[in-house]
């Protein structure tokens, strides 16, 4: 039974031009079922958060990020009081025959709070995609209220009181390792991890994302992409570079890997200057290796 509705899921990432493996398939499915938070761990760059955008595209339904960073708050997560709307109407109600009872009533209700993407969520009509972006970024204390959060589904705000979400959302949340998380996290979510894609798996994507791209120029572009994440590099380039590097060759209507569009547009693939002189040094290797895997790859 499990096979035709994972088929289904599979389906729904691909109209949506998203490549998914055995392993996201299932993760997101589950997920999806038990409407358990997914996390997904990974380098940066490989598909973490468009994970979440295509589930939510696929479901017909609202994407929510959180993007967390470091020094991220509870306040800054939930709500915040719009206090310039409430002065303003507290000036607006002077010498009324209002109580201060009544006035307070009035500017500590839902039409002076601003809502952050957690209670967005919690008070969304349809069951949204929250994506909780980049959670290593955060510090613990914010790990532990958000525990909280993904377990009671329910806030309380002292003005209004407490606050129960009638349709769960389906939660991502998004890692880079760049500190650990909590068992505590761990233990809450389903896990998946992300790596740079293989060969095929990558080229599936470019041909997927990058439809005009020349088959043979896509093939270089991933083999030039596999040998460059095997260096010593300051910033690994992600699918994203190289989706952006395949766009960027057919702009200049390419249909091969050439030395010297190569070389000019290394600032596409690296974003570190360091990176390009290393690579730049190499090229002539990283050329031979791709040309040698091609045999056919044309003279410029």
């Amino acid at each position: 039974m499990y096979e035709k509705d994972t088929k289904k899921i599979q389906q729904m990432l691909e109209q949506q031009n998203y490549v998914a493996d055995s392993e996201i398939v299932m993760s997101v499915y589950l997920a999806k079922k038990l409407h358990k938070p997914l996390l997904v761990e990974g380098p940066a760059g490989v598909g973490k958060t468009e994970i979440a955008k295509v589930m939510a595209q696929a479901l017909d339904t609202d994407l929510i990020r959180l993007q967390c960073y470091e020094g991220l708050d509870a306040n800054m997560a939930l709500y915040e009081w719009n206090y310039q709307r409430q002065l303003l109407h507290i000036k607006l109600e002077e010498g009324s025959d209002k109580s201060l009872q009544e006035r307070e009533n009035t500017i500590f209700s839902e039409d002076f709070l601003l809502k952050r993407p957690l209670l967005q969520a919690i008070t969304h009509p349809k069951s949204p995609v929250l994506l909780i972006d980049e959670l290593d970024r955060s510090d613990e204390e914010f790990e532990s209220f958000l525990l909280e959060i993904l377990s009671e589904w329910q806030i309380t705000i002292p003005e209004i009181g407490s606050i129960r979400a009638e349709k769960l959302p389906y939660v991502i949340l998004t890692s880079n390792r760049n500190r650990e998380l909590s068992d505590a996290v761990r233990r809450r979510c389903f896990y998946l991890w992300l790596d740079y894609p293989e060969f095929e798996k990558e080229l599936a994507i470019v041909k997927s994302k990058v439809p005009d791209c020349d088959l043979h120029l896509a093939k270089q572009i991933c083999i030039f992409m596999g040998l460059i994440r095997e260096q010593k590099l300051e910033k690994v380039p992600g699918i994203a570079e190289t989706l952006d590097w395949a766009r960027s060759l057919v702009t200049l209507h390419q249909n091969h890997l050439d030395p010297e569009i190569v070389e000019a547009t290394l600032g596409i693939i690296f974003k570190d200057k360091i990176d390009v002189a290393h690579v730049k040094d190499s090229l002539a290797e990283f050329f031979e290796k791709v040309g040698v895997k091609l045999k056919e790859m044309p003279v410029s």
